[in-house]
């Protein structure tokens, strides 16, 4: 994406280095680029932490436990969605698995399933919950899948982290069946939540966060491909989630009563605007 880009907000990594990093517009597909990109071989470094959620189990703090009561909750919503998809095989492949919740979920429900996760920890939590000792059916790579074709693929929060995104799109089309479904889970910069915090939201999360999507920009990106969006759910409960970090970047502080506030009232505005604090995007050939 070598097109002009105008400043927007310089954020600070909280979670791993406590750098500064510069979201720049890109207003031909009103998306922001975290900048400067890690190099590709040196993106694991900013994984290295036990703050890392998705990575882990985690249950020590208030905000894991909080994280881990609506990961169950969201888990069977999910699972609802994509049983609701007229599939031939039930076959899905879930990208950036984390410690295979999902994955789980699908198999005990009559998916067969197949993951992807770059970090070895997730990765290893994962083949335990699916009862998967080998590595027949969890890779550490997209590009590990060669010729085959899935009825649903599924990328929760996943899209924002990948290097690059027109080349990933493109993957993502040749791994999917003609008439496939491709859902798209990712935070919403045109949020209420992120307005409200700006350089201190969350689900910036920079440098780990590359790319930060609206909907029109996940409407072209894959347009591009010959795909289009043909529906677009809120993640009611993001707007909850992200304010509480946010509030703890914020002020050094957890400030649950405010952050419940801030969600609440995003959530409300979004009923209006429909600038939900994430969004799932089903995504088929056109």
């Amino acid at each position: 994406m070598n097109l002009e880009k105008t400043p927007y907000l310089s954020c600070i990594d909280y979670t791993v280095s406590n750098k500064k990093f510069d979201l720049l517009y890109n207003a031909e597909y009103d998306m922001l680029e975290t900048f400067p990109q890690p190099k590709v071989e040196d993106l694991y470094l900013y994984y290295q932490s036990l703050d890392y959620i998705s990575h882990t189990d985690a249950k020590k703090s208030v905000v894991d436990k909080v994280y881990q009561i609506v990961k169950k909750y969201a888990l069977n919503k999910k699972l609802k969605l994509i049983n609701s998809f007229k599939t031939s095989e039930k076959k899905l492949l879930d990208i950036g698995c984390g410690t295979g919740d999902f994955l789980a979920i699908c198999k005990n429900n009559g998916w067969n399933v197949v993951g992807v996760e770059p970090n070895e920890n997730a990765r290893n939590l994962t083949k335990s919950k699916i009862n998967k000792k080998s590595d027949s059916s969890i890779f550490t790579d997209i590009n590990e899948l060669e010729s085959e074709k899935f009825d649903v693929i599924t990328l929760w929060h996943v899209l924002e982290h990948v290097p690059n995104l027109e080349t990933y799109i493109s993957k993502l089309k040749s791994l999917l069946k003609p008439n496939g479904v491709l859902v798209v889970a990712v935070p919403n910069f045109k949020s209420y939540d992120a307005l409200h915090y700006k350089q201190y939201w969350a689900a910036f999360d920079v440098p780990r966060h590359l790319w930060h999507f609206s909907k029109t920009a996940i409407q072209k990106l894959f347009l591009k491909e010959q795909m289009d969006v043909v529906k677009t759910l809120p993640m009611k409960f993001d707007s909850f989630y992200v304010s509480l970090l946010s509030e703890k970047y914020k002020t050094s502080k957890s400030n649950f009563l405010k952050a419940f506030y801030v969600g609440l009232k995003s959530n409300l505005k979004a009923a209006s605007s429909k600038e939900y604090s994430s969004l799932i995007y089903i995504i088929k050939n056109t």
